[in-house]
């Protein structure tokens, strides 16, 4: 199986920063997309910003220009470095990677971690 940990979230004032940390481990072979995605209270889960193995990387239109997200392919990690943290940054922060676990099976599958809290005040 894969595991996906998240961590880095917590409490900060409007206009700061955090810097959030996935991890996977287990059975890899390959990992083609990692990303972040984000829930509110009430709302649906949302992308946050992605990054393909090769570089490439999406950003939401809401935190274009204040969210930075990188990997180390290496150890399997994605990063999201959070700047001009608003309110309305607040939610759980999920972790998701695009994951191909068996070398001679090309079929990748879709994992998540277990969230981070994110809470920004005003």
């Amino acid at each position: 199986q894969v595991q996906l940990v998240e961590s880095g979230g917590g409490l900060v004032q409007a206009g700061g920063s955090l810097r959030l940390s996935c991890v996977a481990s287990g059975s890899i072979f390959s990992i083609n997309a990692m990303g972040w995605y984000r829930q509110a209270p009430g709302k649906q889960r949302e992308l946050v910003a992605s990054a393909t193995s090769g570089g490439s990387t999406n950003y939401a239109d809401s935190v274009r220009g204040r969210f930075t997200i990188s990997r180390d392919n290496a150890k399997d990690t994605v990063y999201l470095q959070m700047t001009s943290l608003k309110p309305e940054d607040t939610g759980v922060y999920y972790c998701n990677a695009d994951v191909r676990r068996l070398a001679w099976v090309n079929k990748y599958e879709d994992y998540w971690g277990q969230g981070t809290q994110v809470t920004v005040s005003s």
